[in-house]
């Protein structure tokens, strides 16, 4: 049983730093992400026998994470919210205007996004799902998960044009 516990230790040295930035994504706050990161390990941990040896491990942990962090914000659906955004005509958004980014202005615009925006911003553009696989996991449509991905561009693009602007920037 102490073997188990030492490679549990080991197991969350070397994935919590990761980790915790994945989840600093979905999170709100950064006490929220340790809570989700907590979670998450808790489910590694006894999931452990699930794994199939199929894709990296480290894939498969970033995995269950995502998930958890996902089925935290489940509960607070995130339908309802505004943004001043729902009136907008949608229009394609420069992908240069996001790429121009520092990873870290964008991880600090990332979470300035609305909820709904974060979620499916994070899921599409930065982990990799599908529109399909969004609006399967959050139980909204796949129109949802494309309009909600257009509107936190348009407003992290229009957020990088006001740090443009910004003298000494």
């Amino acid at each position: 049983m102490r073997g188990s516990t030492q490679c549990q230790r080991q197991l969350y040295e070397r994935f919590a730093g990761k980790m915790y930035a994945v989840c600093l994504r979905y999170a709100r706050t950064p006490s929220d992400a340790a809570d989700i990161l907590q979670e998450g390990f808790i489910k590694v941990f006894t999931k452990m026998s699930q794994y199939q040896f199929q894709g990296s491990f480290e894939g498969w942990v970033r995995r269950i994470m995502v998930n958890t962090a996902l089925r935290t914000y489940q509960r607070q659906r995130f339908d309802q919210e505004s943004s001043g955004y729902e009136t907008l005509p949608e229009s394609p958004v420069e992908a240069d205007a996001i790429a121009s980014l520092s990873e870290a202005e964008l991880l600090t615009l990332i979470n300035k996004l609305p909820d709904g925006y974060k979620i499916v911003f994070n899921m599409v553009a930065i982990e990799g799902f599908s529109h399909a696989e969004v609006a399967e996991t959050l139980g909204i449509q796949e129109s949802t998960s494309r309009s909600q991905l257009t509107k936190a561009r348009r407003w992290l693009t229009e957020q990088l044009e006001v740090l443009h602007k910004m003298p000494g920037t």
